[in-house]
């Protein structure tokens, strides 16, 4: 949902499939001292066993990881932090240490979004951004609870992605709330024991655990997306234990909630727009019209061609609830090669409303694998036990349906999606409010103005909301999370020197984005 690399993670999840682990009891008496000093003491204290991060000869992540120098190990962290000496489970991490000893500031742990995204294999990448300034950094790729190598969490689904969109009308808004109901009762059936502990809390509290394993009495931090969001959880709720903090692509707390959706039309219309202002100048390679409106016109015509009949794309069939979301999941990314490859999957998809069997690209088939079979249940899973779990969802079907009508008519293509019923409806009520996020903190914040995940008004929001903090703003980019995935010196330069540093930028920094070709 958010994450920089929508739709899919970054790199595939993998999944282990051992049990939880149990911690040895200790003797009555030096538990009832331990409790008394610090509960959470024999996680806090335990000693990690780092070791090779290849899994087999087919793991590309750990040999990544290998070839950077990178070890794994897994922490262990309690199932439920109300009843620490209970059931425990993993969370697995990676570490590229610091080469540069005498000048060692300390860890910098990575999020890379989702919720659901797997972060262990990011350490390589982010080092390599970090430039010289990685030498004096441990830089700590963490993959959280239920998600990647840590302890799975997986409702066994027929799909990776719980959202779709709502359809044309009644019966089709109908089936989608059929398939939101099932997949909640899939995850009460094969995940009910641990859906009340898949939430931002308590990753933060995983967090502050891996912090407390590693040695350190504070972290640095670097969240992309729903990293954000993680990010300004955690520091509110251990506030002294973090050194910098880096935020890209900015949630405003006050607008996560189950329907993180809503409200991300505009920003999407805009980048809609600007791809198919791409694609129109190379209408001699792609066929999809001269100019923006023709192009747009050509993603309405395969719309409607879709709620007519579904659309044959190899062994899949791509109907009105799913082909809303395969065009979201080609707007995150401001560069040649991603709008290259939308553009070739709408040439697709216009393919097969034209009546042709057509065979997908590869960028197509990804994302119809991911949405149309189980291959990727546990990223989907994780990810809405995440998102359901940390605030309440309406249960009335009919105010999502009443939001529906009304978003359809402002955006027939995105409204259906982002005002769409999702399983939170059916989910158990979380067990925790939301935190409430701190008043100020010395952050760097990074923000493109057409992002369409974290929309720029999010970041915004959180810059006025922390006075301390400073925002980088890249202007005239959809680009969904920038530091060191886009290219920019103006972006990398700044979060180089303030994490070098620790200084913030006296003031807001503004970048423009370079050119697409």
């Amino acid at each position: 949902m958010l994450s920089r690399f929508p739709g899919t993670s970054r790199r595939a999840a993998l999944a282990l499939t051992a049990a939880a682990l149990t911690l040895t009891a200790l003797p009555a008496t030096a538990r009832a001292a331990e409790a008394t000093a610090d509960p959470l003491a024999r996680f806090h204290q335990q000693r990690l066993i780092w070791k090779s991060c290849l899994l087999g000869p087919d793991d590309t992540t750990g040999e990544e990881l290998e070839q950077a120098g990178a070890r794994c190990a897994d922490v262990t962290v309690p199932l439920d932090y109300s009843r620490p000496g209970g059931r425990t489970i993993t969370v697995a991490i990676s570490r590229i240490r610091a080469t540069d000893t005498g000048r060692r500031i300390g860890p910098l742990l990575l999020n890379g979004g989702g919720p659901g995204g797997p972060t262990l294999g990011d350490a390589p990448w982010v080092r390599e951004a970090m430039k010289d300034v990685a030498a004096r950094y441990d830089v700590v790729g963490v993959d959280p609870r239920f998600v990647g190598r840590s302890t799975p969490l997986d409702c066994r689904w027929p799909t990776g992605s719980a959202w779709r969109g709502a359809g044309g009308d009644r019966a089709g808004f109908d089936r989608t709330a059929a398939l939101s109901k099932d997949l909640a009762r899939r995850c009460r059936t094969h995940a009910g024991a641990v859906l009340p502990h898949a939430t931002t809390r308590n990753t933060a509290r995983d967090m502050d655990v891996v912090r407390a394993a590693l040695g350190e009495r504070r972290i640095s931090y670097l969240g992309y997306s729903y990293g954000s969001y993680l990010g300004e959880v955690y520091t509110s709720m251990f506030p002294g234990r973090t050194d910098r903090v880096v935020l890209d692509g900015v949630i405003d707390p006050d607008r996560y909630s189950a329907r993180l959706w809503r409200g991300v039309e505009g920003a999407n219309r805009q980048a809609l727009k600007r791809w198919a202002s791409w694609a129109a100048a190379r209408d001699a390679t792609y066929g999809l019209g001269r100019t923006r409106d023709r192009v747009l016109a050509t993603i309405e015509r395969v719309r409607v061609a879709a709620a007519r009949t579904p659309l044959r794309l190899g062994g899949h069939r791509l109907d009105e609830h799913v082909m809303p979301i395969v065009v979201l999941n080609g707007l995150s990314q401001h560069d040649d090669a991603a709008f290259g490859n939308f553009a070739q999957g709408v040439r697709d998809m216009l393919r097969a409303a034209r009546g042709h069997h057509v065979p997908p690209s590869p960028w197509l088939a990804g994302v119809l694998d991911f949405v149309l079979t189980g291959a990727k249940s546990p990223y989907g899973s994780a990810q809405t036990a995440i998102v359901c779990g940390d605030n309440a969802a309406p249960r009335d079907p009919e105010v999502y349906w009443r939001d529906v009508q009304r978003a359809r008519d402002q955006d027939p293509l995105f409204g259906p999606v982002t005002a769409n019923i999702n399983p939170c409806a059916y989910w158990d009520r979380p067990r925790e409010r939301p935190t409430t996020v701190r008043d100020d903190l010395p952050a760097l914040l990074v923000n493109a103005t057409g992002d369409p995940r974290t929309y720029y008004d999010g970041a915004v929001a959180v810059r006025g909301k922390w006075p301390s903090s400073r925002l980088v703003t890249v202007r005239g980019a959809d680009q969904h999370g920038v530091y060191g995935s886009f290219g920019l010196p103006c972006v990398d330069d700044a979060v180089n020197a303030y994490l070098a540093t620790g200084r913030l930028p006296a003031r807001d920094i503004d970048c423009a984005a370079p050119a697409v070709r």
